[in-house]
């Protein structure tokens, strides 16, 4: 299917003074999805995608729906816009029902503003006429304030009569950004948007893109496989996988206490190590190869329930790689095994003498070779545990 972009009814949705931006995020409730659950027709089999979709956005806020391919993220997003029909659930857009049982609007009454992956930006008209190709309804006048408004929002004042092939990939994001902002949508939907763009300018866009986005006061969201997008654009991240949210939490929250195992898989890098609780003295421990590890905080669910009924047991204890200190002084060696270097960093691959590897972020001006055996050790303010299992292949 050709990406498109749609935007509301202009007539509906445009400011009193297109010269204005929206004053304000709304709190109230902006974006309601309940329960919605697609399947597709493929090779002859029924294929769930979506299972019970459920989540919300507050007036103003930017959520991310993020997952591996295949999840349903993209799915849920084109159930949101219209542009495909669930077998069940709602979707509640504002103070509007516009998907429920018996229920249908279509795509261009819904007061969403869609950007898809390629922008689709109009060649054959310039700037100015590509972002005021929704605000139609408009006397001529209001709509050229309003465009202008537009390119300040997005910082390309100056650019009224440029064509889309006279623009860096860059440019055109924003050009497409500001055309579905142009008609003040009620919510605003990205799907994949940097996916056009060389790495080295998505993590910087993306923090553009979020300030743009905060200042209209516009509910966004958006859906990415990618996490450095996410954390960097979003104020809440539902992880999906096979069609659910697996948690829906804000980045800070999901990096450093994931819900599940498989959250903290596919959130950040990490390795899981056999661990034991035990308790002494009134003090409760963690056991593992890099030593003992008292539990300061006792936030996390295993830990809490063990420490409360005073119970021993096996548990498998998440460490990042910034949870991981090279300390020469430490008694744990470990073996450089592998190298990566990141600037003002490097990350390393390191073999512990049980043949387990982990990760470990350590400053560049330390430079060691493959081989070498370092010093390390655990520091971190909590401990992330999950149920004992062997550590995924």
């Amino acid at each position: 299917m050709h990406s498109q972009m749609i935007t509301p009814s202009p007539s509906a949705a445009a400011p009193t003074d297109p010269g204005l931006l929206p004053i304000g995020p709304d709190r109230g409730l902006a974006l309601n999805v309940e329960g919605l659950s697609v399947a597709f027709d493929r090779e002859g089999t029924r294929q769930q995608v979506l299972s019970g979709l459920s989540f919300r956005l507050r007036g103003g806020e930017i959520g991310c729906l993020l997952g591996a391919s295949g999840c349903g993220k993209s799915t849920a997003l084109r159930a949101i816009a219209g542009f495909v029909r669930p077998d069940q659930g709602q979707v509640q857009i504002g103070d509007r029902t516009v998907t429920a049982p018996g229920l249908w609007v279509e795509p261009e009454a819904r007061g969403a503003g869609v950007v898809f992956q390629d922008y689709a930006l109009f060649p054959h008209l310039d700037v100015q006429r590509n972002i005021a190709f929704g605000l139609k309804a408009l006397p001529p006048r209001e709509r050229l304030a309003r465009v202008q408004a537009m390119l300040e929002l997005v910082g390309l004042q100056g650019l009224d009569h440029r064509f889309p092939h006279e623009l860096s990939g860059g440019q055109q994001q924003r050009i497409a950004l500001a055309r579905a902002l142009a008609p003040a949508p009620a919510v605003l939907l990205l799907d994949e948007p940097f996916s056009n763009l060389d790495p080295e300018l998505r993590e910087r866009l993306a923090l553009d893109l979020r300030d743009i986005l905060k200042r209209a006061g516009t509910t966004t969201l958006l859906v990415t496989h990618d996490q450095y997008e996410a954390f960097a654009l979003a104020d809440s991240v539902g992880v999906m996988d096979q069609g659910q949210i697996a948690q829906w939490d804000t980045p800070y929250r999901l990096y450093h206490r994931p819900a599940t195992r498989e959250v903290a898989d596919f959130v950040g890098l990490g390795t899981f190590l056999p661990g034991r609780i035990a308790h002494r003295d009134g003090i409760s421990t963690i056991q593992i190869e890099l030593g003992r590890l008292p539990i300061r905080a006792r936030t996390d669910q295993a830990i809490a329930a063990a420490v409360a009924d005073h119970r021993s047991g096996d548990v498998t204890v998440l460490l990042r790689p910034d949870d991981v200190i090279h300390d020469d002084a430490s008694p744990v060696q470990a073996q450089v095994v592998r190298k990566a270097f990141r600037g003002a960093q490097f990350l390393y691959t390191l073999r512990l003498p049980s043949g387990t590897t982990l990760l470990a972020l350590v400053p560049s001006h330390h430079d060691h070779p493959v081989g070498e055996r370092i010093g390390i050790r655990f520091d971190a303010d909590h401990i992330v545990t999950f149920e004992s299992q062997s550590p995924r292949s």
